[in-house]
């Protein structure tokens, strides 16, 4: 099973690890592309107006561009402790038991995009970029990433789970994931999208899936992981679920 988490913008500073090295990276077949991006942002970031209209950023987030010129020389850490924020909260990597990072490093992994798609293990830096961003000279990046990241993830034989956000989900297509939508019910007895707890609730799934002792392998088992650990998941369609928020 694989489970594709959301970035984040936020992410953590610092790390022990040495200077990036994209052939060490999961998922070789991105490297390319990778490669490219990486030297992109970091000729973008000499020029900070630029990079500032590029990412969508304001005059007090100049640092975020530094980020961009420092990723072959800032030190790196795992990508599952890299990003932060609600979901980051609620998944708790940083609680993990040995056993469970084992498991959190075959099992999750997060969508990016700069590096496309990264395993919780894999050692990157902090940057700037979001799947919204449109570079000089070129396209959106879901151009940039379909042809080479949908092939990728199509050619994996596990069952993925897809937690992305709509932004991400468009940067490579997984037709045969299992998607997730939390909802709740309202007054009117009517299921609601939820925006507010959503990243929340997604977390805990995703803690539940990695904490679990034998891998899910199918919905079923998605279903009655979900629910051991106290969650109201409900199947809705052949490859879709709903979490229920109380």
């Amino acid at each position: 099973m694989l489970v594709l988490l959301p970035p984040s913008e936020t992410k953590a500073v610092g790390g022990d690890g040495g200077q990036l090295d994209l052939d060490a990276l999961s998922f070789p077949e991105l490297t390319s592309t990778r490669r490219e991006l990486v030297d992109t942002l970091r000729t973008l970031a000499d020029d900070v107006p630029a990079s500032l209209a590029a990412l969508g950023l304001s005059e007090r987030q100049t640092s975020e561009v530094d980020r961009n010129r420092e990723l072959l020389t800032a030190p790196t850490g795992p990508a599952l402790l890299r990003y932060t924020g609600v979901l980051y909260d609620a998944l708790g990597a940083a609680e993990f038991t040995r056993a469970e990072w084992a498991r959190a490093e075959q099992r999750l992994a997060t969508a990016s995009a700069l590096f496309g798609v990264v395993r919780a293990g894999d050692a990157i830096p902090a940057y700037r970029l979001s799947a919204g961003s449109r570079l000089p000279g070129g396209g959106p990046l879901r151009a940039v990433w379909r042809p080479v990241l949908e092939p990728v993830l199509a050619g994996l034989d596990e069952l993925i789970v897809d937690l992305r956000s709509g932004a991400y989900a468009s940067l490579a297509r997984v037709p045969d994931a299992v998607t997730v939508r939390v909802v709740t019910i309202n007054a009117a007895g009517q299921r609601t999208t939820v925006s507010h707890h959503n990243k929340a609730f997604k977390g805990q799934l995703a803690a539940a899936l990695t904490r679990a002792s034998r891998e899910p392998a199918s919905m079923d088992d998605v279903l009655n992981t979900a629910s051991a650990a106290g969650l109201k998941v409900e199947r809705t369609g052949e490859r879709s679920l709903e979490l229920l928020t109380d």
